[in-house]
């Protein structure tokens, strides 16, 4: 025990010995330590945070190698495994590629809601009424309804404006009268009411309306421009038509200056005085093969669109026989068709008139062209008919046979055509007294 102590005392001055010695020394290892520290730190934490990059990297790339052999189809995209649900893989899919930070976009597929018919139901609060929110009125509403209304009343009284012209001159009336009095003509007829139906609707034109009416003689032509006077002499006045007869007003062919005077005056005096009345005048000139150039060139300076407007709104009508050549030609050409009898339908035959009647002048380049066709037997006899009817006869059917017999025709397989129409009709019944 006393070696023990001993030993122990030994111990315990040894210890009170060095321990000086060891603080002395470990304060200056911890200044040393501190001192390197403050240098190295910051390199050792750029050290950590390069080798962490570095691991995170490789571990990346792995990763989507891995995915890429396995998980992904051809074109980079998402295929999922049998058994598997789309859904629940692609989600996956995105959730793995997103583990770590990238700078790339992520695709986002977008899936197309079907819209439902069905109504969605108003949830309204519990303490309130269940009601539906009043509508609001709209001011522009009321106004477009207003201007509709507008518009219809405009366009209603249009054409109320546009019946009371028309009514004006009774047209109506008029092709009645055409129709009864005047035989094989009824394309002529419907095609001239067309025309003045158009024209006559309103009172201000462009330009005035030029008819020309061409075939051979006896057909009716002149007829119809006489049942033309006279009518609108019964809805207008007088001064309102002019009915210019070529070998009645101007016989002398050598003053022709005096024609041309004459007829200026009547047409200023009667465009002016339908021009204050609003009506639109008629001026019929017959017998047009006679006229000469220089008075077809004075009438074809007011047919020119470029005038006055008193000038602009006026009916004319030329009566001629020019183009009964093309017109025979063409019905017995075609007898055996329909278009004998619908002329006015047949684009070749007004083109060959058009042509043939430009060759005389270029008024008719400004004409409508209504074409008069031969006439057959039956509108022969018919002639005879009325003719001897206003001479007091009441023939029966087999003495208008034995007249219209007398007459020459020409032969277009079953049909007969008159050569000189009704002409002679009139001459041959005053001949039974």
């Amino acid at each position: 025990p006393s070696s023990d102590r001993l030993g122990v005392k030994v111990q315990e001055m040894a210890m009170e010995v060095t321990t000086p010695m060891m603080e002395a020394a470990s304060k200056g290892l911890l200044g040393t330590k501190h001192r390197i520290s403050t240098v190295t730190s910051p390199l050792r934490a750029a050290y950590r945070i390069r080798h962490k990059y570095l691991v995170m990297k490789r571990r990346r790339v792995s990763v989507e190698q891995s995915e890429a052999a396995g998980d992904e189809g051809p074109g980079g995209r998402y295929l999922p495994t049998k058994g598997q649900d789309p859904l629940e893989g692609a989600f996956k899919h995105r959730a793995k590629s997103a583990e770590h930070f990238t700078f790339e976009k992520v695709p986002v597929k977008t899936v197309k809601r079907k819209r439902s018919n069905k109504r969605r139901k108003v949830l309204y609060p519990s303490d309130t009424r269940k009601y539906l929110p009043e509508e609001k009125k709209s001011k522009a509403k009321n106004c477009l309804f207003l201007l509709s209304l507008i518009v219809f009343f405009q366009i209603y009284n249009a054409i109320e404006n546009l019946d009371d012209n028309v009514l004006k001159y009774d047209l109506a009336g008029l092709e009645k009268t055409l129709k009864r009095d005047v035989f094989g003509q009824t394309e002529a007829i419907n095609t001239l009411m067309d025309l003045l139906r158009d024209y006559l609707a309103t009172h201000i034109h462009n330009k005035p309306l030029v008819l020309s009416f061409n075939g051979p003689s006896g057909v009716g032509k002149s007829l119809v421009g006489r049942l033309l006077a006279k009518h609108f002499r019964s809805v207008l006045r007088d001064e309102l038509v002019l009915q210019y007869f070529v070998l009645h007003h101007c016989p002398d062919q050598n003053n022709g200056t005096s024609c041309l005077q004459e007829l200026a005056g009547g047409i200023a005096n009667m465009v002016s005085q339908a021009e204050e009345e609003e009506k639109i005048p008629l001026l019929i000139f017959d017998e047009v093969e006679f006229m000469r150039p220089a008075l077809l060139d004075f009438l074809q300076a007011y047919l020119q669109p470029h005038q006055p407007n008193e000038f602009l709104n006026a009916v004319y009508v030329l009566i001629s026989n020019y183009g009964q050549g093309e017109i025979t030609k063409f019905v017995l050409q075609n007898a055996s068709s329909g278009l004998a009898r619908e002329p006015t339908r047949s684009e070749e035959l007004l083109f060959n008139v058009q042509s043939s009647l430009s060759q005389f002048h270029p008024i008719w380049n400004h004409a409508e062209i209504i074409p008069f066709t031969l006439l057959e037997r039956i509108h022969i006899e018919g002639c005879f008919l009325e003719a001897m009817m206003r001479e007091g006869h009441y023939p029966d059917t087999t003495q208008l046979n034995d007249l219209s017999r007398e007459l020459n025709y020409y032969s277009a397989g079953s049909h007969q055509y008159s050569i000189h129409g009704c002409k002679y009709v009139g001459s041959r019944v005053s001949l039974l007294h």
